[in-house]
């Protein structure tokens, strides 16, 4: 038994997966609590997990209940951190010991999301941005844990790309320092969440999963660690317009810059601002892009799995 054993419970049916070899999808459970207003992220999180299910995967949303690391939550469990929101911690690599310690409720970012998957033996995770090097980072030096993640942890990360609430090609700059692969999924462009344009392009561009599978695998026997960003932009119907999001997204910082906002509490408030600001349009997209990133993954999760 491994030390870290002693800490995470697995569900029966995401460990009867791991042990046949068949496809799991991780997912991140920030997105729930802090990322949505009630009841919509919990209807958002229980379609998700039929949405990798009919992809012929199955779903391991991740959270700590109760100091427990949780890998595949019961509907009571999703909807418990979705009545709590922002009640319950925001927890990334630093915060986890201290959940696990107190006993804690534990809303789990990409960082965390991804450590505790790989405890788990799971390599694809699903969610819908990545965090990233923040405007204004060279006077703040607020660069999401996300980063530092994908440089060390093996898992691939599928996302409608970098947050465009964040500074897009410093981050990029930052992964290439990292060594992480910014992988455009049929798209020689990357997209920025709400937009399929970012102006930035990808490291490398594949057609299929297949394709990326054999990548992964390769990275990964030759012992080069950490992860993978897999750019999936967000589908036609529900892009919102370049300029609307953008004008919205710089009301939003300037908002933030004037209340004194930073650090984790930034991207919830910006999020929930940009909301606001657009009619509830960008929550539609966001949830959208959230939907569309599982069915790759199931796909991509299933295509390791062969």
């Amino acid at each position: 038994m491994q030390a870290y054993e002693q800490y995470v419970d697995i569900s029966n049916e995401v460990q009867e997966a791991l042990d046949q070899g068949k496809p799991v999808v991780a997912l991140e459970s920030t997105i729930i609590s802090h990322g949505m207003p009630y009841p919509k992220n919990v209807e958002t999180a229980l379609t998700v997990e039929e949405i990798v299910r009919e992809g012929g995967a199955t779903p391991a949303t991740i959270a700590i209940v109760q100091g427990r690391l949780k890998v595949g939550l019961t509907d009571e469990e999703i909807d418990m951190l979705g009545k709590a929101g922002q009640d319950v911690v925001k927890t990334s690599r630093r915060d986890i010991p201290f959940v696990i310690a107190n006993q804690l409720d534990g809303a789990t970012t990409v960082a965390s999301t991804m450590i505790i998957a790989y405890l788990a033996g799971i390599r694809i995770f699903a969610t819908g941005g990545i965090g990233g090097v923040h405007r204004g980072a060279e006077r703040s030096f607020d660069i999401s844990a996300d980063l530092e993640e994908l440089g060390r942890t093996d898992v691939a990360v599928v996302c409608a790309g970098i947050k465009s609430i964040l500074d897009i090609p410093l981050t990029l700059e930052y992964l290439e320092t990292k060594g992480v692969p910014v992988v455009g999924y049929q798209t020689e462009e990357l997209p920025a969440f709400y937009t399929r344009k970012s102006g930035h392009g990808v490291d490398y561009t594949v057609e299929t999963p297949e394709a990326l599978a054999a990548a992964l695998k390769a990275k990964w026997d030759l012992g080069l660690h950490g992860g993978v960003v897999v750019a999936n932009p967000v589908p036609k119907a529900f892009e919102m317009d370049f300029d609307t999001i953008n004008n919205a997204i710089e009301r939003a910082l300037e908002e933030a810059d004037r209340l004194g906002i930073t650090g984790k509490e930034s991207t919830p408030f910006l999020l929930a601002k940009v909301k606001e600001l657009t009619g509830g349009d960008s929550l539609r997209s966001n949830i959208e892009l959230v939907y569309n990133n599982a069915r790759l993954a199931a796909r991509l999760a299933v295509a390791c799995a062969q």
